[in-house]
């Protein structure tokens, strides 16, 4: 048994605690509150000083294995050169470089008080550096394929990798089979993921060019996608939004985790609601992309779920999900603080399905992070999204 005591706690469920008490035992926490509240325990207490204690971060949205892409990529020619750049990087380092970069994001992580992430992946050629690491993860094995004719191929593959990957996975890292996007996944493809439950993520609604392409053919995606020999495929665009396009194909339902959902309307952000989608924003890769802001308040006020992620080393300068909580403060000073906090811990881990994550309350695991501050802060959450805290890992004894 040991106390936790810090001049703010953040359940994130329940109110902040001014010189709150976090008692932890075995692992989980047992009891929260402050010091003679009905109940406390005895033990051993260890003052983290002045700061904020609160649950671990949940990175919803990142890619681990493009790691090795970080500073590589211009940021300012405009999406489609930037996914040319990424497709183009393919074969170009060994599994050696990718393997130290991936690592490398792993521990960073780690320290800056991430206890959760959600990777997409499209070789899941690093679980056991995962499984070796003290995040929990959600592993979204992500299938692209814009040839109809590859589609029962690239599903077969997928339930072979996933089979291959199984004796990988621990409690607390799990694999799941996703999507790349609407624009590059072909219609037979999403509708097998659909008829499979799936599938568990997608990039949805993130550029101009994918909500131009499925409108009516321009945005310049069909280019890339002639530039990558796929000019053979014969698509009749729908006409339709990103998110209503997807929806048409069976790929919308409650838990989806859609990252991004920049391009939407009123019609959207009801129908992602009613749906029940998980929307992970990832405001910084956005802002580097130059492909829009989503509209937090807008989604807020419709009723969708909201989480946070980083998207990956090549759209952005770091993994730290509190630098995406930073910004998307600094864009809507109107939505509350407490609201984007809960998108970086309890929003993240409903996302993934991590139920024992992401609020400090009993029986959840004491996965834990701590911002230290120069004084007691005056606003617990104004502090955390100030630009000034700095997470880390709360290492119980």
């Amino acid at each position: 048994m040991e106390i936790l005591t810090a001049s703010w706690v953040l359940p994130i469920a329940a109110p902040p605690i001014p010189d709150g008490r976090v008692a932890v035992d075995e692992g989980r926490v047992s009891w929260v509150g402050r010091a003679g509240d009905d109940g406390e325990p005895r033990g051993p207490v260890r003052h983290l000083g002045p700061g904020v204690l609160l649950p671990g971060l949940v990175n919803a949205h990142c890619h681990l294995e493009l790691s090795h892409l970080a500073g590589r990529l211009p940021l300012g020619a405009g999406f489609v050169p930037w996914v040319e750049g990424v497709a183009g990087s393919r074969g170009c380092y060994s599994d050696e470089e990718m393997r130290a970069a991936t690592l490398s994001s792993i521990a960073f992580l780690e320290e800056r008080g991430t206890a959760a992430v959600g990777d997409v992946s499209n070789a899941v050629g690093h679980l056991d550096l995962l499984a070796a690491s003290r995040l929990s993860a959600v592993v979204f094995l992500e299938l692209l394929a814009w040839d109809p004719a590859q589609a029962a191929a690239s599903l077969q593959w997928a339930e072979e990798r996933s089979a291959v990957a199984a004796p990988a996975l621990r409690s607390g890292l799990a694999l799941r089979v996703a999507a790349h996007a609407p624009h590059s996944c072909s219609p037979p493809l999403l509708r097998g993921l659909a008829e499979r439950g799936g599938p568990a993520a997608i990039h949805l609604a993130e550029s101009p060019p994918e909500a131009a392409f499925l409108r009516d053919g321009s945005g310049g995606w069909k280019e890339f996608l002639e530039g990558r020999g796929l000019g053979h495929v014969v698509f009749s665009p729908p006409g339709a939004s990103p998110v209503f396009y997807a929806d048409s194909l069976g790929v919308l339902h409650p838990g989806l985790v859609a990252a991004h959902c920049v391009q939407v309307d009123a019609a959207d952000r009801e129908l992602l609601a009613r749906c029940g989608v998980h929307v992970v924003l990832c405001p910084r890769s956005n802002r580097n992309l130059g492909v829009g802001t989503a509209d937090v308040a807008a989604l807020l006020a419709a009723g969708v779920r909201l989480a946070l992620g980083t998207d990956s080393l090549a759209s952005v300068e770091t993994l730290d999900v509190l630098e995406d909580a930073v910004l998307l403060h600094r864009s809507f000073p109107g939505v509350r603080p407490a609201a984007i906090v809960r998108m970086a811990t309890l929003g993240g881990a409903e996302a993934l399905g991590l139920g024992e994550l992401g609020a400090i309350g009993p029986g959840r695991r004491a996965a834990l992070a701590y911002a230290p501050a120069a004084g007691v802060p005056d606003d617990p959450h104004e502090f955390l999204l100030s630009g000034m805290a700095r997470l880390e890992r709360v290492e119980i004894r």
